[in-house]
């Protein structure tokens, strides 16, 4: 068994603005950077880093090839005192084709909603859970042979439609509710086991 904590990467100019981002590499502003090391203080709280020496902490970090997710752990870890966290592509952001740049207000004009619009070009839904879920999969296996036998937590620093999709998947499609937000820089709870995802808590609710 494995404990998960997915966090969401810290704001970039184009979330302030509410353009969506997609595959496009954006990279964190001043306000992600800070919500990256606050997101660390408060990790290092619940992996009991307030009473170990730095670098003890028992966790690894991974994250998006994406820059913006990139930096985000990379920040965590300097923080953590954790080695240096090692990208997937497959955890990157879901790619939104032609809405990519776009407003979300324009987006609404012109597709409707983001949960169900038929944008050209965008990654299906279906396609970036199986490879959301095989990029978890694949990161699990690799911090399991580098920690084994000790108990370890992996943080996995991706993107909001990733996580969203991940959390879908673990819940059912139950949760979360549609046209709910995930945070910049907040944490959601699984645990891995028998490549079987569970959701334990995120953004305060727990299952």
């Amino acid at each position: 068994m494995t404990a998960l904590i997915l966090i969401r990467h810290g704001e970039t100019d184009w979330n302030r603005d509410r353009r969506i981002q997609g595959a496009t590499d954006i990279p964190l502003n001043d306000t992600g950077r800070a919500q990256a090391r606050a997101t660390a203080a408060a990790l290092r709280g619940r992996l009991g880093g307030a009473d170990r020496p730095a670098g003890a902490i028992p966790a690894t970090i991974v994250s998006s090839d994406l820059a913006r997710a990139r930096e985000t752990a990379e920040i965590i870890a300097a923080e953590l005192g954790l080695a240096a966290p090692r990208a997937y592509r497959g955890l990157r952001e879901r790619a939104y084709g032609d809405a990519e740049g776009v407003g979300l207000d324009e987006f609404r004009e012109r597709w409707g909603d983001s949960y169900t619009a038929e944008v050209p070009g965008a990654e299906p839904w279906t396609d970036l859970r199986t490879r959301g879920i095989a990029a978890l999969g694949r990161a699990v296996r690799d911090h399991r042979r580098a920690t084994a036998p000790a108990a370890s937590s992996l943080i996995v620093v991706s993107h909001g439609a990733l996580i969203r999709e991940m959390i879908r998947h673990a819940t059912a499609d139950e949760l979360p509710p549609a046209g709910e937000r995930l945070l910049n820089g907040s944490a959601h709870d699984f645990v891995y086991e028998r490549d079987h995802l569970r959701l334990v808590a995120y953004a305060g609710l727990v299952t």
